[in-house]
């Protein structure tokens, strides 16, 4: 319990975690963001609710929860919340397949000085812990592909995606309701 206190004092409140330069032996590709250092570690693969609630389900949540990464030097919570690929999709669906495992990570963390807290991580590659192999996390837009097979044509993925659609379709592009988007479409546009 003590770890979950410390990883939600550093994640909620934003108090300094143990610094520590995780850049050694990382090949982290730059996105040219601020306040982005390559990092590489090792993590577990946990369900951030289970972790910071204790409300815990089967299989890290089976796709339907967010996924942390549960940095073993310090016991720290570091959120992944971007893949390898130029969308800013998210890397749960990347980390997966690790669920519970002990991982290997090298990608991009997003620090705020002025907080002096670890703000979210940029995965770009994962491996078992022990493997010699790593495997890009790039898979997303794919996988997306494979589980939406009639959103063909043109454009990004959002615009075509049946979820993104219905909840438009639904609430309007503002989520105010549709005669909300009429007011705003005629008064803007």
């Amino acid at each position: 319990m003590k770890r979950i206190a410390m990883t939600t004092a550093v994640l909620c409140l934003g108090l300094p975690a143990a610094a520590q330069d995780f850049s050694d032996g990382s090949e982290a590709k730059t996105w040219n963001l601020a306040a982005e250092t390559p990092a590489r570690f090792e993590a577990t693969v946990v369900d951030m609710l289970c972790e910071l609630t204790g409300d815990c389900a089967e299989d890290c949540g089976g796709g339907k929860r967010q996924l942390g990464l549960l940095r073993s030097v310090d016991g720290v919570l570091v959120y992944p919340n971007k893949n390898n690929q130029p969308a800013f999709t998210g890397a749960a669906l990347e980390l997966a397949p690790y669920c519970g495992a002990e991982v290997e990570v090298d990608g991009l963390m997003i620090e705020d000085p002025e907080l002096g807290a670890t703000n979210i991580y940029l995965v770009q590659k994962i491996r078992e812990v022990g493997e010699s192999e790593w495997v890009t996390a790039n898979s997303w837009t794919k996988k997306w592909a494979e589980a939406h097979p009639d959103a063909g044509g043109k454009g990004p993925w959002f615009r075509r995606d049946p979820r993104v659609n219905g909840m438009i379709e639904e609430s309007g592009y503002l989520g105010l309701g549709l005669e909300a988007d009429a007011a705003f479409i005629e008064e803007w546009f």
